[in-house]
C-alpha cells in the first residue's frame, strides 16, 4: 500500500510520553532512546502499513526494540496511529485502553 501521511493521535503521543517517562525512571537516557525507536517504527508504516495482523479491531505492529505495540488504522492512503501500548500488560487492560480511545 502506498501511504502518503501518518497521523499520530494525541492519545498515542501521551502513550509515547508515558513510555519515555517509564524508561527514563529505569535509567536516564533510555527513555529518549525509547522515543526515537518508536518514532522510527511509526515512520516505517509509510512502507509497511496494512501488512500487520489485526488485534482488537486495529492493525498492530510490534516495536523492533521495546515490548510495545503500535495500534493503527488505514484509510485512503492515510495511517492513523491510535495507541502505543506495552505488550506485557494483561490483554483485557489493552482492550480497555483501546476501547477508551475509540470513545475520544
Amino acid at each position: 500500500m502506498n501511504v502518503k501521511n501518518i497521523h499520530v493521535s494525541s492519545d498515542a503521543e501521551n502513550d509515547l510520553d508515558d513510555g519515555r517517562s517509564f524508561y527514563n525512571s529505569q535509567q536516564q537516557g533510555i527513555g529518549d532512546y525509547f522515543w526515537d525507536t518508536l518514532i522510527s517504527d511509526i515512520e516505517s508504516l509509510l512502507i509497511s502499513a496494512s501488512f500487520h495482523s489485526k488485534r482488537f479491531g486495529f492493525y498492530r505492529m510490534s516495536s523492533k526494540r521495546f515490548p510495545y505495540s503500535i495500534y493503527y488504522e488505514v484509510n485512503n492512503q492515510e495511517v492513523y496511529v491510535v495507541a502505543v501500548l506495552p505488550e506485557k500488560r494483561n490483554p483485557s487492560w489493552i482492550y480497555q485502553k483501546l476501547f477508551e480511545k475509540l470513545d475520544n
